[in-house]
Protein backbone atom coordinates (compact mmCIF):
# COMPACT_ATOMS: atom_id res chain seq x y z
CA UNK A 1 0.00 0.00 0.00
CA UNK A 2 0.59 3.62 -0.70
CA UNK A 3 3.39 2.17 -2.91
CA UNK A 4 3.64 5.78 -5.31
CA UNK A 5 3.83 7.74 -1.91
CA UNK A 6 6.42 5.70 -0.25
CA UNK A 7 9.42 5.77 -3.72
CA UNK A 8 8.39 9.93 -3.58
CA UNK A 9 9.41 10.28 -0.32
CA UNK A 10 12.20 8.09 -0.89
CA UNK A 11 13.27 10.28 -3.65
CA UNK A 12 12.70 13.64 -1.25
CA UNK A 13 14.66 12.29 1.34
CA UNK A 14 18.20 11.35 -0.96
CA UNK A 15 17.75 14.59 -2.49
CA UNK A 16 17.22 16.74 0.50
CA UNK A 17 20.50 14.93 2.02
CA UNK A 18 22.43 16.46 -1.29
CA UNK A 19 21.25 19.84 -0.27
CA UNK A 20 23.25 19.69 3.37
CA UNK A 21 26.10 21.91 3.63
CA UNK A 22 30.08 21.30 5.55
CA UNK A 23 30.59 23.24 7.70
CA UNK A 24 32.87 24.08 10.33
CA UNK A 25 31.62 25.09 13.72
CA UNK A 26 34.37 27.06 15.72
CA UNK A 27 34.02 28.43 18.97
CA UNK A 28 36.32 31.25 19.89
CA UNK A 29 36.84 34.43 22.15
CA UNK A 30 35.37 37.73 20.48
CA UNK A 31 37.95 38.51 17.97
CA UNK A 32 40.24 35.86 17.63
CA UNK A 33 38.59 34.27 14.82
CA UNK A 34 40.46 35.48 11.55
CA UNK A 35 39.10 33.52 7.83
CA UNK A 36 41.50 32.63 6.11
CA UNK A 37 43.24 30.79 8.85
CA UNK A 38 40.49 27.80 8.45
CA UNK A 39 38.63 27.51 5.25
CA UNK A 40 35.67 28.96 3.43
CA UNK A 41 34.63 31.36 5.45
CA UNK A 42 30.61 31.25 3.93
CA UNK A 43 30.82 27.53 4.92
CA UNK A 44 31.53 28.71 9.03
CA UNK A 45 29.19 28.85 11.92
CA UNK A 46 31.03 30.68 14.35
CA UNK A 47 29.98 30.97 18.55
CA UNK A 48 31.38 33.90 20.44
CA UNK A 49 31.89 33.70 23.92
CA UNK A 50 32.68 35.94 26.59
CA UNK A 51 36.51 35.08 27.38
CA UNK A 52 35.56 35.83 30.99
CA UNK A 53 33.62 32.80 30.66
CA UNK A 54 36.87 31.05 29.06
CA UNK A 55 38.40 32.35 31.80
CA UNK A 56 36.57 30.14 34.83
CA UNK A 57 36.38 27.38 33.15
CA UNK A 58 40.14 27.72 32.93
CA UNK A 59 40.64 28.39 35.96
CA UNK A 60 38.79 24.59 36.90
CA UNK A 61 35.30 25.13 37.07
CA UNK A 62 34.76 22.38 34.33
CA UNK A 63 33.28 19.18 35.12
CA UNK A 64 35.23 15.97 34.94
CA UNK A 65 32.75 15.00 31.82
CA UNK A 66 33.72 18.28 30.07
CA UNK A 67 37.38 18.29 30.67
CA UNK A 68 37.54 15.00 29.34
CA UNK A 69 35.33 16.09 26.12
CA UNK A 70 38.24 18.71 25.79
CA UNK A 71 40.81 16.53 25.81
CA UNK A 72 39.15 14.60 23.21
CA UNK A 73 39.17 17.53 20.92
CA UNK A 74 42.28 18.81 21.28
CA UNK A 75 43.91 15.34 19.98
CA UNK A 76 41.25 15.92 16.97
CA UNK A 77 40.46 19.84 16.57
CA UNK A 78 39.42 19.23 12.51
CA UNK A 79 36.86 16.14 13.50
CA UNK A 80 35.55 18.37 16.16
CA UNK A 81 34.91 20.83 14.38
CA UNK A 82 33.24 20.07 11.16
CA UNK A 83 29.04 19.06 10.62
CA UNK A 84 26.49 19.91 8.32
CA UNK A 85 23.90 22.43 8.29
CA UNK A 86 20.28 22.90 6.29
CA UNK A 87 20.14 26.82 5.69
CA UNK A 88 16.97 28.40 4.58
CA UNK A 89 17.78 28.82 0.37
CA UNK A 90 18.31 24.96 0.67
CA UNK A 91 14.95 24.71 2.26
CA UNK A 92 13.56 26.93 -0.32
CA UNK A 93 14.99 24.33 -3.09
CA UNK A 94 13.17 21.36 -1.42
CA UNK A 95 10.23 22.22 0.19
CA UNK A 96 8.21 22.75 -3.23
CA UNK A 97 9.01 19.11 -4.12
CA UNK A 98 7.98 17.71 -1.15
CA UNK A 99 4.35 20.20 -1.94
CA UNK A 100 4.35 18.61 -5.29
CA UNK A 101 4.62 14.98 -4.19
CA UNK A 102 1.91 15.67 -1.46
CA UNK A 103 -0.67 16.69 -3.51
CA UNK A 104 0.33 14.54 -6.53
CA UNK A 105 -0.76 11.65 -3.69
CA UNK A 106 -4.26 12.85 -3.27
CA UNK A 107 -2.90 14.67 -0.35
CA UNK A 108 -5.46 18.09 0.58
CA UNK A 109 -4.02 21.54 0.69
CA UNK A 110 -4.31 22.00 4.12
CA UNK A 111 -2.47 18.76 5.07
CA UNK A 112 0.41 19.67 2.65
CA UNK A 113 0.59 23.28 4.18
CA UNK A 114 0.90 21.69 7.89
CA UNK A 115 3.10 19.65 7.04
CA UNK A 116 5.71 21.93 4.91
CA UNK A 117 5.80 24.33 7.47
CA UNK A 118 6.30 22.69 10.69
CA UNK A 119 9.16 20.59 8.65
CA UNK A 120 10.56 24.20 8.00
CA UNK A 121 10.22 24.66 11.28
CA UNK A 122 12.30 21.81 12.25
CA UNK A 123 14.72 21.68 9.82
CA UNK A 124 15.68 25.65 9.35
CA UNK A 125 19.02 26.30 10.62
CA UNK A 126 19.86 23.05 11.75
CA UNK A 127 23.52 21.53 12.32
CA UNK A 128 23.85 17.88 12.00
CA UNK A 129 27.69 16.21 13.91
CA UNK A 130 29.38 15.01 10.96
CA UNK A 131 28.94 11.26 11.96
CA UNK A 132 24.92 11.73 11.94
CA UNK A 133 23.20 10.43 8.96
CA UNK A 134 21.92 13.34 7.38
CA UNK A 135 19.18 10.98 5.55
CA UNK A 136 17.87 9.75 9.09
CA UNK A 137 17.63 12.78 10.79
CA UNK A 138 15.24 14.33 7.86
CA UNK A 139 12.84 11.20 7.62
CA UNK A 140 12.86 11.46 11.02
CA UNK A 141 11.79 14.95 10.97
CA UNK A 142 8.93 14.15 8.30
CA UNK A 143 7.79 11.56 10.16
CA UNK A 144 7.16 13.48 12.82
CA UNK A 145 5.67 16.27 10.54
CA UNK A 146 2.97 13.59 9.20
CA UNK A 147 2.43 11.72 12.35
CA UNK A 148 1.30 15.08 13.99
CA UNK A 149 -1.20 15.97 11.23
CA UNK A 150 -2.95 12.35 11.71
CA UNK A 151 -3.44 12.86 15.32
CA UNK A 152 -6.60 14.71 15.87
CA UNK A 153 -8.77 13.73 19.30
CA UNK A 154 -7.52 9.74 18.93
CA UNK A 155 -10.33 7.39 20.53
CA UNK A 156 -9.66 4.07 22.36
CA UNK A 157 -12.68 2.55 20.35
CA UNK A 158 -12.57 -0.79 22.71
CA UNK A 159 -12.49 1.37 25.33
CA UNK A 160 -14.89 3.56 24.55
CA UNK A 161 -17.74 0.25 23.79
CA UNK A 162 -16.94 -1.36 27.02
CA UNK A 163 -17.20 2.11 29.21
CA UNK A 164 -20.60 2.96 27.59
CA UNK A 165 -23.73 2.39 28.77
CA UNK A 166 -25.30 -0.49 26.58
CA UNK A 167 -26.69 -0.80 24.02
CA UNK A 168 -23.80 1.39 22.32
CA UNK A 169 -25.70 2.93 19.32
CA UNK A 170 -23.25 3.54 16.16
CA UNK A 171 -24.63 5.09 12.80
CA UNK A 172 -22.67 4.57 9.75
CA UNK A 173 -22.70 6.67 7.20
CA UNK A 174 -20.88 7.32 3.51
CA UNK A 175 -22.06 6.87 -0.28
CA UNK A 176 -22.56 3.75 -1.79
CA UNK A 177 -19.90 1.84 -2.55
CA UNK A 178 -17.70 3.19 -0.54
CA UNK A 179 -17.49 -0.54 1.42
CA UNK A 180 -20.00 0.50 4.13
CA UNK A 181 -22.06 -2.98 4.25
CA UNK A 182 -18.88 -4.64 4.41
CA UNK A 183 -16.84 -2.73 7.12
CA UNK A 184 -20.00 -3.36 9.14
CA UNK A 185 -19.79 -6.75 8.92
CA UNK A 186 -15.95 -6.78 9.94
CA UNK A 187 -16.73 -4.70 12.67
CA UNK A 188 -19.31 -7.16 14.02
CA UNK A 189 -15.79 -10.06 13.57
CA UNK A 190 -14.14 -7.73 15.41
CA UNK A 191 -16.40 -6.70 18.58
CA UNK A 192 -17.04 -11.00 18.79
CA UNK A 193 -13.52 -11.51 19.01
CA UNK A 194 -13.09 -8.74 21.74
CA UNK A 195 -16.33 -10.51 23.53
CA UNK A 196 -18.85 -7.99 23.18
CA UNK A 197 -22.39 -8.92 20.81
CA UNK A 198 -24.09 -7.02 18.17
CA UNK A 199 -26.88 -6.54 16.19
CA UNK A 200 -27.75 -4.89 13.26
CA UNK A 201 -30.15 -2.44 11.82
CA UNK A 202 -30.70 -2.73 7.94
CA UNK A 203 -31.53 1.16 7.97
CA UNK A 204 -30.87 1.71 4.20
CA UNK A 205 -34.42 0.33 2.99
CA UNK A 206 -33.80 1.91 -0.42
CA UNK A 207 -32.20 -0.90 -1.68
CA UNK A 208 -33.06 -3.92 -1.75
CA UNK A 209 -29.19 -5.28 -2.45
CA UNK A 210 -28.30 -3.91 0.71
CA UNK A 211 -30.86 -5.25 3.15
CA UNK A 212 -29.71 -9.11 1.38
CA UNK A 213 -25.66 -8.14 1.41
CA UNK A 214 -26.50 -7.66 5.42
CA UNK A 215 -28.79 -10.81 5.54
CA UNK A 216 -25.77 -12.79 4.38
CA UNK A 217 -23.03 -11.28 6.28
CA UNK A 218 -25.46 -11.89 9.64
CA UNK A 219 -25.85 -15.49 8.68
CA UNK A 220 -22.50 -15.94 8.34
CA UNK A 221 -21.57 -13.88 11.99
CA UNK A 222 -24.31 -15.23 13.39
CA UNK A 223 -25.99 -12.03 14.51
CA UNK A 224 -29.19 -10.91 14.52
CA UNK A 225 -30.51 -8.72 11.96
CA UNK A 226 -32.65 -5.88 12.24
CA UNK A 227 -34.91 -5.12 8.72
CA UNK A 228 -38.55 -3.54 7.83
CA UNK A 229 -39.46 -4.33 3.78
CA UNK A 230 -38.20 -2.31 0.97
CA UNK A 231 -39.29 1.22 0.88
CA UNK A 232 -40.04 1.29 4.72
CA UNK A 233 -38.84 4.29 7.25
CA UNK A 234 -35.11 3.86 8.00
CA UNK A 235 -35.67 5.34 11.25
CA UNK A 236 -38.25 3.00 11.96
CA UNK A 237 -35.67 0.34 11.71
CA UNK A 238 -32.84 1.65 13.75
CA UNK A 239 -35.74 2.44 16.39
CA UNK A 240 -36.88 -1.33 16.47
CA UNK A 241 -32.93 -2.46 16.42
CA UNK A 242 -32.27 -0.49 18.96
CA UNK A 243 -35.24 -1.80 21.12
CA UNK A 244 -34.19 -5.38 20.08
CA UNK A 245 -30.44 -4.95 21.76
CA UNK A 246 -32.40 -3.59 24.87
CA UNK A 247 -34.38 -7.11 25.15
CA UNK A 248 -31.79 -9.12 24.61
CA UNK A 249 -29.17 -7.28 26.25
CA UNK A 250 -26.69 -7.04 23.05
CA UNK A 251 -23.78 -4.72 23.65
CA UNK A 252 -23.84 -2.70 20.32
CA UNK A 253 -26.26 -1.63 17.87
CA UNK A 254 -25.14 -0.60 14.08
CA UNK A 255 -27.18 0.67 12.05
CA UNK A 256 -26.56 0.85 8.22
CA UNK A 257 -28.00 4.04 6.83
CA UNK A 258 -28.31 4.80 2.60
CA UNK A 259 -25.98 5.96 0.76
CA UNK A 260 -26.48 8.23 -1.86
CA UNK A 261 -24.58 10.82 -2.93
CA UNK A 262 -23.58 13.60 -0.16
CA UNK A 263 -25.25 16.42 -1.90
CA UNK A 264 -28.33 14.90 -2.27
CA UNK A 265 -30.72 17.14 0.36
CA UNK A 266 -32.98 14.32 1.06
CA UNK A 267 -30.05 11.70 2.26
CA UNK A 268 -29.06 14.24 4.59
CA UNK A 269 -32.48 14.97 6.27
CA UNK A 270 -32.72 11.08 6.14
CA UNK A 271 -29.56 10.92 8.28
CA UNK A 272 -30.93 13.87 10.62
CA UNK A 273 -33.99 11.66 11.20
CA UNK A 274 -32.63 9.10 11.98
CA UNK A 275 -29.60 10.38 14.33
CA UNK A 276 -32.49 11.93 16.47
CA UNK A 277 -34.81 8.95 16.74
CA UNK A 278 -31.60 6.57 17.19
CA UNK A 279 -29.64 8.87 19.15
CA UNK A 280 -26.49 7.18 18.19
CA UNK A 281 -23.62 7.19 20.41
CA UNK A 282 -21.05 7.48 17.70
CA UNK A 283 -21.48 8.40 14.11
CA UNK A 284 -18.65 6.73 11.76
CA UNK A 285 -18.17 7.38 8.30
CA UNK A 286 -17.13 4.88 6.08
CA UNK A 287 -14.69 6.13 3.00
CA UNK A 288 -12.96 4.75 0.12
CA UNK A 289 -8.99 5.17 0.18
CA UNK A 290 -9.37 5.00 -3.62
CA UNK A 291 -11.27 7.65 -3.86
CA UNK A 292 -8.64 10.52 -2.86
CA UNK A 293 -9.71 14.05 -1.94
CA UNK A 294 -13.54 13.19 -2.96
CA UNK A 295 -13.77 10.97 0.26
CA UNK A 296 -12.16 13.75 1.71
CA UNK A 297 -15.18 15.82 0.52
CA UNK A 298 -18.14 13.61 1.49
CA UNK A 299 -16.21 13.10 4.82
CA UNK A 300 -16.55 17.12 5.25
CA UNK A 301 -20.45 17.08 3.57
CA UNK A 302 -21.69 14.04 6.42
CA UNK A 303 -19.54 15.59 9.07
CA UNK A 304 -21.51 18.90 8.67
CA UNK A 305 -25.16 17.19 8.06
CA UNK A 306 -24.60 14.81 11.21
CA UNK A 307 -21.48 15.60 13.19
CA UNK A 308 -19.51 12.52 12.73
CA UNK A 309 -17.35 11.06 15.54
CA UNK A 310 -14.96 8.86 13.34
CA UNK A 311 -14.10 7.60 10.10
CA UNK A 312 -13.58 4.03 8.88
CA UNK A 313 -11.21 4.13 5.37
CA UNK A 314 -11.48 1.06 3.64
CA UNK A 315 -9.77 -0.55 0.58
CA UNK A 316 -6.70 0.79 1.99
CA UNK A 317 -4.28 -2.15 0.87
CA UNK A 318 -5.17 -1.32 -2.68
CA UNK A 319 -4.42 2.30 -1.86
CA UNK A 320 -0.93 3.44 -3.74
CA UNK A 321 -1.17 7.40 -3.23
CA UNK A 322 -2.33 7.62 0.42
CA UNK A 323 -3.62 10.94 0.20
CA UNK A 324 -7.19 10.06 2.01
CA UNK A 325 -5.79 8.57 5.13
CA UNK A 326 -3.11 11.70 5.35
CA UNK A 327 -6.51 14.28 4.89
CA UNK A 328 -9.38 12.96 6.28
CA UNK A 329 -8.70 13.27 10.11
CA UNK A 330 -7.46 16.65 9.51
CA UNK A 331 -10.40 17.69 7.09
CA UNK A 332 -12.74 17.12 9.51
CA UNK A 333 -10.84 17.56 12.63
CA UNK A 334 -12.21 13.81 13.75
CA UNK A 335 -9.90 10.33 14.19
CA UNK A 336 -9.77 7.43 11.28
CA UNK A 337 -10.76 4.33 13.98
CA UNK A 338 -10.26 1.52 11.42
CA UNK A 339 -8.93 0.71 8.21
CA UNK A 340 -9.77 -2.09 5.70
CA UNK A 341 -6.89 -3.74 4.47
CA UNK A 342 -8.61 -6.88 2.49
CA UNK A 343 -11.61 -8.51 1.80
CA UNK A 344 -12.26 -11.49 4.79
CA UNK A 345 -13.79 -10.27 8.11
CA UNK A 346 -10.38 -9.79 9.68
CA UNK A 347 -9.29 -7.98 7.35
CA UNK A 348 -9.85 -4.37 9.75
CA UNK A 349 -7.02 -2.92 11.58
CA UNK A 350 -7.34 -0.36 14.44
CA UNK A 351 -5.63 2.73 13.11
CA UNK A 352 -3.08 4.91 14.54
CA UNK A 353 -0.80 7.59 13.79
CA UNK A 354 2.42 5.09 13.82
CA UNK A 355 0.73 2.57 12.06
CA UNK A 356 0.43 4.93 9.22
CA UNK A 357 3.68 6.53 9.26
CA UNK A 358 5.49 2.71 9.39
CA UNK A 359 3.60 1.95 6.09
CA UNK A 360 4.41 5.14 3.97
CA UNK A 361 7.83 4.97 5.36
CA UNK A 362 8.03 1.02 4.69
CA UNK A 363 8.95 -0.13 8.54
CA UNK A 364 6.55 -3.01 8.13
Amino acid sequence: MFKNLKKKLKGFRKQAEEEFEEIIVAEVAEGDFKDAEIIDASLVEIVEVDPADSKEKSEGKKSRKDKKKDRKREKRPEEARLGKKLRSKVLDNILPELELILMESDVALPVVDEVIEELRGELEGLKIKRKEDVGDFIEGALKRAIRNVLITNPIDFLEFIRGHEKPVKLMFVGVNGTGKTTSIAKLVHYLRNNGLTSVIAAADTFRAGAIEQLEVHAGKLGVRLIKHQSGGDPAAVAYDAVEHAIARKRDVVLIDTAGRMQTNKNLMNEMIKIKRVAKPDMIIFVGDSLAGNDAVEQASRFNDAVNIDGAILSKIDSDARGGAALSIAHAVGKPILFVGVGQEYEDLEPFSADWMVNRLFGDD
